[in-house]
């Protein structure tokens, strides 16, 4: 099949439409980040030439991942105006990169005590690497406890720490890690419960690092516009994600290290389009 690609599950492989896998990846969630790049840019390379089909597939694939910085990437990238914009493998290429392990391996205080909010993937493959860190992980929407599991395989003191019990836990850390599922150049998006977390790091003057990893930093808009994805309930205490300013943080970790955060420090990594503002008919 023309632009057809070969899917493997459940013991057998497929030929899928492009067409058919983008509408699974909008369908699918839970996985990791890097993969959902990866097999979103390979679907929308599958397309071809196809203006309509394309800016329809870019806007489902973003309306049904509201929390996903990263696939913004090459969806923007995609409806960008020709010549703007590197070839797709390119970019799944540069984002498989992310941040290193060893930015945060190298840079974290020696025999340290972390916080972190949930699981952070990017974070969590660090304290992986370092046998004198123990890890204090907030129980947000379940995911702190898997973490602390996955530590516990891998011989890494670790502890749940129940939601009630956040702000003495971030009283205890030598410093916080925050995992950024979307960013701007002001602000951030994170698990919940990252804010109270983060706001009480501020005031307590613990260290707050922002993980902030290759494609979460968006156009202004293009971040104004997932918010508002985000924040689009009836109960705002039961939004998906959390918005933090960061000006609550000390430090940013990128592909390029762990900096002192400033109005230089990060930068949009991708081209604002402008189709991916609007909603798509479902």
């Amino acid at each position: 099949m023309p632009g057809g690609t070969a899917v493997a599950g459940a013991g057998r492989v497929a030929a899928v439409h492009p067409i058919e896998r983008l509408r699974y990846l909008a369908r699918s969630s839970g996985a990791d980040p890097r993969v959902m790049v990866r097999e979103t840019a390979a679907a929308l390379r599958g397309l071809g030439i196809d203006p309509a089909g394309l800016v329809v597939a870019c806007r489902r694939i973003v309306e049904r991942h509201p929390t996903s910085g990263p696939l913004w990437w090459p969806c923007a990238h995609t409806l960008a105006p020709a010549g703007a914009c590197a070839p797709a493998r390119r970019w799944a290429a540069g984002f498989a990169a992310d941040v290193p392990p060893a930015v945060l391996t190298d840079s974290l205080p020696a025999d340290a005590t972390v916080c972190v909010v949930g699981w952070p993937d990017l974070a969590g493959e660090a304290i992986l690497r370092r046998g004198d860190i123990r890890v204090l992980a907030i129980d947000a929407d379940d995911l702190g406890s898997s973490f602390v599991r996955r530590l516990e395989r891998a011989d890494v003191e670790a502890e749940v720490v129940e939601p009630g019990g956040a702000a003495a836990a971030v009283l205890a850390a030598d410093v916080l890690l925050v995992e950024a599922l979307a960013a701007s150049t002001g602000e951030m998006v994170a698990v919940r419960g990252s804010r109270a977390a983060a706001s009480v790091a501020y005031c307590s003057e613990v260290p707050v690092w922002a993980v902030v990893g290759v494609g979460r930093c968006l156009p202004e808009a293009g971040f104004l516009s997932l918010v508002q994805r985000i924040a689009d309930v009836r109960v705002p205490w039961q939004a998906e994600a959390d918005v933090l300013p960061l000006a609550l943080f000390s430090h940013v970790a990128t592909s390029c290290g762990v900096v002192g955060l400033d109005s230089s420090t990060l930068v949009p990594e991708c081209p604002l389009a402008p189709e991916l503002l609007q909603s798509s008919v479902l």
